[in-house]
């Protein structure tokens, strides 16, 4: 058998306690069935829309048919999940009317694109006609449709961790050649540039706010900023991330880093941000906020110390590759204000 270093890297032992899966050749599998099972009832079962003629909610979920696994080949991560969904939900009108109907996901697959989802929600026979059943069919249609999306975000983040094994050189091939984020050089600068170095100049900021709404909870939210495997997920691009007051991050190939200082779980984010081309050890203090508002969550995110110059890429920056990445990984389906 070669040593480390030496011929063909599928016929080596690397120097691992348990040399099992060497260099992530072989294929593995997780089946991810149950998980999965577990996870679809939680995120579905409590889920509630109102407007002013009253509220409606999942209360339970009374099918989950299907199965789903992750398999790994070279290092490289393959999903797999096909489900058929059934709920049901009751509704309360102001006027003090009450209604049950049901719901139905045939076709919850990784061959359907999230916004094809077909999700077919009904009234129950012989209950009463309701204006909440209309209520259901959109506003819990697209909270229901975000929350699978966030189902198939946790499958690709939480349950996959551990399956890349460690290689000899400390890293996992997950690691080493993970997909890098087509970044837009003109927004993000280069990861591998040298920062600028006009320490001791006062440089002329600026401030701003910026406001999102994203249709998931406070808590969900919270964590996507601060979860490591979240952050590469709708980054596309290995990070840091330190979660604890004091703790620093790094995301985007470098060209995103700083330093965590306050943290109120759920509630609030506030961090020392920087790009790495601004001038050196210039940083921003950006404060992120959620308000929960019952069927989603504002994200009010304020900035100040932004280089006047930056503004426009700052602004851009956040929109694009937290915002919107965000959305398009977990489905919260964000909306711009």
């Amino acid at each position: 058998m070669a040593k480390w270093g030496e011929g063909d890297p599928r016929w080596i032992v690397e120097e691992r306690a348990d040399a099992t899966n060497v260099n992530n050749w072989h294929w593995t599998e997780r089946d991810a069935t149950n998980w999965s099972s577990d996870k679809l009832k939680a995120l579905l079962i409590g889920l509630q829309v109102e407007n002013e003629e009253g509220r409606c909610e999942v209360t339970e979920v009374s099918k989950v048919e299907g199965e789903a696994s992750i398999n790994n080949r070279k290092g490289k991560l393959i999903y797999f999940y096909e489900w058929n969904l059934t709920a049901e939900w009751t509704g309360n009108s102001t006027s003090g009317v009450k209604c049950k109907g049901s719901i139905e996901i045939p076709n919850l697959s990784d061959e359907n694109d999230m916004e094809d989802l077909d999700i077919r929600v009904t009234l129950g026979k012989d209950e009463p006609e309701t204006t909440l059943a209309a209520l259901m069919k959109k506003e819990g249609g697209d909270r229901i449709r975000a929350a699978l999306g966030s189902y198939v975000g946790y499958l690709k983040t939480e349950f996959t961790q551990g399956m890349i094994l460690p290689t000899a050189n400390g890293l996992s091939k997950q690691q080493a050649s993970q997909p890098k984020a087509k970044l837009d050089r003109t927004l993000m600068g280069s990861g591998s540039s040298v920062p600028q170095t006009n320490t001791g100049v006062k440089i002329p900021t600026c401030k701003f706010s910026l406001t999102e709404t994203f249709l998931t909870s406070p808590e969900e939210l919270y964590r996507v900023f601060l979860n490591q495997e979240m952050v590469q997920a709708f980054t596309h691009a290995p990070a840091i991330v330190q979660p604890e007051k004091g703790g620093r991050f790094r995301l985007l190939d470098g060209n995103v880093l700083g330093e965590f200082q306050e943290l109120v779980p759920d509630q609030k984010i506030v961090m020392k941000w920087r790009y790495n081309t601004w001038p050196c050890e210039h940083y921003a203090t950006v404060s992120l906020s959620l308000v929960d508002q019952g069927s989603d969550t504002r994200l009010i995110l304020e900035c100040r110390g932004v280089p006047e110059s930056e503004e426009d890429r700052t602004k851009q920056g956040w929109q694009r590759y937290y915002f919107e990445g965000i959305k398009q990984t977990f489905g919260f389906g964000a909306r711009l204000y």
